[in-house]
């Protein structure tokens, strides 16, 4: 609960829907079989099949890859063309007004009213939600300090900047105490500084209020500092579904930093039948791990030459190695 409210405060049971801790199967917060859905002669998903787990999903994609048509799938905004899936144990097809009662969504979209505060915005869509009037002020004024705009809540929202108003979405998809939410793109337009606090907003959201997380992006090196579980997808169509602790375990290269003698020390390395590859300067350079022997010889080889050893460390996979830049020119509708 943001804030520590009371649960039975608001009850989330607006229509009769089944409790999604009951109906959902353990540890998963969304399950898809088989999806696909068309636009005329366009295939936005194909045959997808996924489950992904609680906690912080990045659902991984370039520009029309059918991210944003998922989650509309999910929300029941969208019927599936074949197929089906479900959120929290509801069926997306049949359900999608349960659904949208139990889960928050931050569109990518700028849809915000220019013409009224925070607070009438995110208290109108706590009403929504179907909370009552005094809840939903409370619940308002509680997840606005949360994403840090209780000072500025009663400003207009046309007034606000970029990173204010991505905040003001988020709030929205909060203020109702989901069990999950979808954030599209949340850190679309903003500054290296507001993707930052973002970021740590949506960990807090996962750490903190034990809610779960599904966060589209294209930006792989976000996802990876966010997310428990990486989905890939490309022309709708499931590439990788994977934990990303699994998709940046460690590698086989060794990278080495030196304060001097750098090119001394792989010559010497080389000649050991070590393969060093230069890693852009004359003081830091990469050996592929043919064995632990490679550590002794970079650490004697240092000692030997008088040759300063600043660090030595394995490094791990990045998600770029698992999804190429040059995926960005797909022209799949989103």
């Amino acid at each position: 609960m943001i804030a520590g409210l009371d649960p039975s405060v608001g009850s989330r049971d607006f229509t009769g829907a089944r409790d999604p801790g009951d109906a959902s199967p353990a540890g998963r917060s969304v399950v898809v079989e088989n999806l696909t859905r068309t636009f005329g002669p366009i295939t936005a998903l194909s045959q997808l099949t996924v489950e992904m787990p609680e906690g912080v999903v990045g659902l991984v994609g370039a520009n029309g890859a059918g991210k944003s048509t998922l989650i509309k799938v999910l929300l029941g905004l969208l019927a599936p063309t074949s197929g089906g899936a479900r959120v929290l144990g509801l069926d997306c097809a049949t359900q999608g007004l349960a659904i949208r009662q139990l889960v928050g969504y931050m569109p990518e979209s700028e849809c915000l009213p220019p013409d009224v505060s925070a607070t009438e915005f995110v208290v109108h869509m706590a009403r929504m939600s179907g909370l009552p009037s005094a809840v939903a002020r409370e619940r308002t004024a509680d997840t606005l300090r949360h994403v840090g705009l209780y000072e500025e809540r009663y400003r207009p929202i046309g007034g606000y900047s970029t990173g204010m108003r991505q905040r003001v979405k988020l709030a929205q998809s909060l203020v109702h105490d989901p069990k999950l939410v979808l954030l599209d793109e949340p850190t679309n337009g903003l500054d290296p500084a507001g993707r930052d606090e973002m970021l740590t907003l949506i960990q807090r959201i996962s750490t903190d209020f034990s809610i779960s997380v599904v966060v589209t992006s294209h930006l792989l090196g976000e996802l990876e500092k966010i997310s428990d579980h990486l989905v890939v997808i490309e022309n709708g169509v499931l590439q990788r579904s994977t934990s990303t602790a699994d998709a940046t375990q460690l590698s086989g290269v060794v990278l080495v930093e030196v304060t001097d003698g750098g090119p001394e020390l792989v010559a010497r390395l080389r000649a050991a039948g070590a393969q060093v590859a230069d890693d852009g300067g004359a003081h830091t350079f990469t050996v592929e791990l043919a064995g632990e022997w490679v550590f002794d010889a970079v650490q004697d080889g240092a000692a030997d030459l008088g040759v300063g050893l600043v660090r030595m460390q394995r490094r791990r996979h990045h998600l770029t190695e698992i999804f190429r830049p040059e995926q960005e020119g797909a022209d799949v509708q989103r």
